[in-house]
């Protein structure tokens, strides 16, 4: 009896020894897997966390833009629908110098293209502060190298008073232009009454989406000529039959359809290829700690999502930040210090309470050039985020009360400033734009550019 007793006592010591070092060796384990845990891993879990809970799915996977080339599905206008042969079409007429026929002067005919001003090189921006096509000259290395025919005076250079936008994922704009103007869609949805104090945004009334409206009126704006004969002998005709074989021969071969070819390219420029991409796809060594660094930043302390916060790292919103306008640059042609994009989405919608407000663009690829803003004042990404976080507007133009609300002091160290500009300057950089470029044009001339200045330095000749 007593040995009974005695054995069942020293089973139930056992068993609570046993679960005593059971605790302790779990308690070890786990302290030394946490010791053990990776950095790079745990900048991964933060960036994951805080990319899940800014995004309007409440996935990261939100930000992940699509790949044509994988079967994803491109966002299109309705209105122009997608076709291999279509975007065929579109990215020979783009970078196309022979339709460019409605030049102010003869020596200016056939010199330029679309892509003068949007140079894959250069992000789709123009290389120089301001994109000049009519009446320019010149490439350089990235197009900075731009210079006035001296045939032209300013007055007649087809040249811009504000800077031209990236058109990189384009597709994920409604509405296009620094005060958002074109496009009926989006938040032009109520301002029809508008709509016709100019030409430009007459084209509202047709019922497309921002791209396709501001590339009606484009191939006008930027005199260029698309005629039966015109596609015939460049050698376009065939595909311009195959891109829109629903449309009577007689309205096929014109500017019109030309625009929604060109449109329908555009809008398949992605940059899928960016490190941030990569790494949002499961690549964990896309980006490096610093840059992880950057990004959580971008989300969170820096509050930059707090405006760039839809698939292309832009929005719909137009804000107010009080920089300096592109006639107040002392290298700009043909400063108009009155010049309605001065004004802003104000200047479109006519509410005062919108002037200098101007639309929140996209940030991929923002590294390709050195010029920032509407007016190119500032020329690195540093000094862009510098004078955010700083929250003090440098134009005496612009009053203190129209400035954004959403532009307030934010205290970052230098550390902390290199680290997001990294993730801006290399994790949204995709470095192989020129996918998006044709290997030649039909017409056989040089481009972007073919003056004689750019075909020695495009060695084209």
């Amino acid at each position: 009896m007593c040995c009974s007793r005695n054995l069942k006592l020293l089973n139930l010591l056992r068993m609570r020894l046993n679960l005593v070092l059971s605790i302790i060796l779990s308690v070890t384990l786990w302290s030394c897997a946490d010791d053990a845990i990776d950095p790079t891993d745990q900048l991964d879990y933060e960036l994951g966390k805080v990319l899940d809970s800014y995004s309007m799915t409440g996935s990261k996977d939100y930000y992940i833009l699509p790949d044509q080339s994988s079967g994803d599905r491109v966002p299109e206008d309705p209105k122009n629908p997608l076709s291999p042969d279509k975007i065929a079409l579109g990215k020979f007429l783009f970078f196309e110098t022979g339709i460019a026929l409605d030049a102010k002067y003869s020596d200016g005919m056939g010199t330029y293209s679309c892509a003068t001003c949007h140079i894959p090189e250069a992000g789709f921006r123009p290389g120089f502060m301001q994109g000049i096509a009519d009446g320019g000259m010149g490439f350089g290395y990235n197009g900075e190298g731009r210079i006035m025919n001296e045939s032209y005076s300013e007055e007649d250079l087809d040249v811009q008073s504000a800077r031209p936008l990236s058109l990189i994922n384009v597709a994920f704009v409604k509405n296009t232009s620094w005060n958002g103007s074109f496009g009926s869609t989006g938040v032009n949805i109520g301002t029809e009454d508008q709509w016709g104090n100019d030409e430009g945004t007459r084209r509202n009334s047709l019922g497309y989406e921002g791209i396709e409206t501001q590339n009606i009126e484009g191939l006008h704006t930027h005199r260029m000529k698309i005629t039966p004969e015109i596609a015939e002998e460049l050698g376009y005709k065939e595909l311009f039959d195959k891109s829109f074989p629903h449309i009577d021969e007689k309205f096929r071969y014109n500017n019109r359809m030309a625009s929604f070819a060109i449109s329908a390219y555009l809008r398949t420029i992605i940059s899928n290829e960016a490190p941030f991409q990569d790494w949002l796809k499961g690549d964990s060594g896309a980006m490096s700690d610093r840059e992880k660094k950057g990004a959580i930043l971008f989300f969170g302390k820096a509050n930059c999502n707090s405006c760039h916060y839809e698939k292309n790292l832009g929005s719909h919103e137009f804000h107010a930040l009080g920089v300096k306008d592109m006639d107040q640059h002392p290298g700009a042609f043909n400063p108009r210090p009155n010049d309605k994009r001065n004004f802003g989405r104000g200047g479109f919608t006519n509410n005062p309470e919108e002037l200098y407000q101007f639309k929140v663009p996209g940030l991929y690829n923002s590294s390709d050039t050195e010029f920032y803003f509407h007016g190119s004042s500032k020329t690195s990404l540093r000094e862009v985020i510098e004078y955010k976080i700083n929250a003090e507007k440098e134009n005496d133009r612009v009053p203190q009360s129209q400035m954004s609300p959403k532009l307030r002091k934010i205290d970052l160290t230098d550390e902390e400033i290199d680290d997001l500009v990294l993730f801006l300057e290399k994790s949204l950089r995709d470095t192989h734009l020129q996918r998006y470029k044709p290997d030649y044009i039909k017409s056989g001339n040089c481009f972007p550019n073919n003056d004689y200045i750019s075909q020695e330095e495009l060695s084209c000749n």
